[in-house]
């Protein structure tokens, strides 16, 4: 991280306001220091803060934001500290009020400069035009979308990520796959996208479980960040769908953590979807190093057992009950997952309020 210091946004900025995930705090010392002797006038934000990001949290961010009025904002940390960073960089000085830009294409114009360094493998916030805050009032997570949200730079760093735990390694990571694995079977998916999506899905499943047995293993942690790049781009063009939107009740009124919701999902969505993604699931497998069977949709289905069985192995949680979601829930989560039109419009096969209920209840 000794380049930030020297890089030319930071140089043509006379005041710089980073907002900092506290993990890594002691790791930015150095680099704060040198970004103070330049000359520059530096406010350093400590983020440590459980769960989603919210409207109010945002809004204390945005008061010492408003005061410092800097000329750039530096996100250092996991997708809610980067999803804070790019609203404050586009919020700051901004007419608009944060309360009335979700939504897409909302939020206008932009004026502070932005640099996002991600120090998890998994929300691709760096690389992409999406921030998600929760609405207290009602748990309902809300996505910000805009090309202003798109960051002038980012810094791709593994080493920033080797002291992520086990835990957190294995549910960004699945997040990660998630993002390449929707975008590539997505109703709007491009051949373009699909070569980012493609080497993504190949980087983390070689790579997951390993960086998950040994977080130290630079190898796998630099495969890790290039997936998860990869995944972020692909969300701008072409974005999420089922596995997503069917997770927002699941973080938004349960406050499961986003990756965790995700990665316990993925394998019954791909599954109730196959009938409409057979040749695309099959190459996935491919993909993820599965050898081929006698036929596609055996393939198909090997492929979602493979995603299995690295879930397992990297300790996520294979059912509902086993993070406090019980029966009585379900209709609860069908109701906000089927309001997500903007991710549920992108999926391949119609989900209705039926079909929902059935994944849910099959992962129960």
């Amino acid at each position: 991280m000794k380049d930030l210091a020297e890089d030319v946004i930071i140089s043509e900025s006379g005041k710089v306001l980073l907002l900092i995930a506290k993990p890594v705090m002691p790791a930015l010392e150095a680099t704060v220091s040198s970004i103070k002797a330049s000359g520059r006038t530096v406010e350093v934000l400590e983020y440590n803060f459980p769960g989603e990001p919210s409207f109010s949290l945002f809004e204390e961010l945005l008061v010492t934001s408003t005061a410092l009025n800097p000329d750039c904002v530096v996100g250092v940390g996991g997708g809610s500290v980067l999803d804070c960073a790019k609203l404050l960089a586009a919020l700051t000085g901004n007419s608009q009020k944060v309360q009335d830009v979700p939504g897409t294409n909302i939020l206008k114009g932009r004026k502070i400069s932005l640099i996002c360094i991600p120090t998890t493998s998994g929300t691709g916030s760096e690389m992409s035009p999406n921030a998600i805050l929760l609405k207290e009032e009602t748990n309902e997570k809300l996505g910000i979308i805009s090309p202003d949200l798109v960051p002038d730079a980012c810094y791709i760093d593994p080493e920033l990520t080797v002291s992520l735990p086990r835990k957190f390694t294995a549910e960004t990571g699945i997040d990660a796959l998630c993002h390449c694995i929707e975008a590539y079977t997505n109703k709007f998916a491009h051949p373009a996208v699909d070569l980012y999506a493609l080497k993504g899905i190949e980087l983390i499943s070689a790579n997951l479980l390993k960086a998950c047995n040994d977080g130290s293993d630079i190898e796998a942690r630099s495969a890790l960040s290039l997936g998860s790049m990869y995944g972020g781009l692909c969300l701008g063009p072409v974005n999420t769908s089922a596995v997503h939107a069917l997770s927002y009740g699941l973080g938004g009124k349960f406050h499961i953590s986003h990756g965790l919701a995700n990665a316990i999902l993925l394998p019954e969505v791909l599954k109730f979807n196959m009938p409409s993604t057979l040749s695309k699931t099959a190459q996935i497998a491919v993909a993820m190093g599965v050898k081929p069977c006698a036929t596609e949709k055996e393939t198909a289905k090997a492929e979602i057992e493979f995603i299995r069985e690295l879930s397992k192995s990297c300790g996520i949680p294979q059912h509902l009950t086993e993070i406090g979601i019980t029966a009585d829930s379900l209709e609860d989560l069908a109701t906000i997952a089927l309001n997500v039109k903007r991710l549920l419009n992108n999926n391949p096969r119609e989900v209705s309020f039926e079909d929902a209920i059935g994944i849910y209840s099959r992962i129960l």
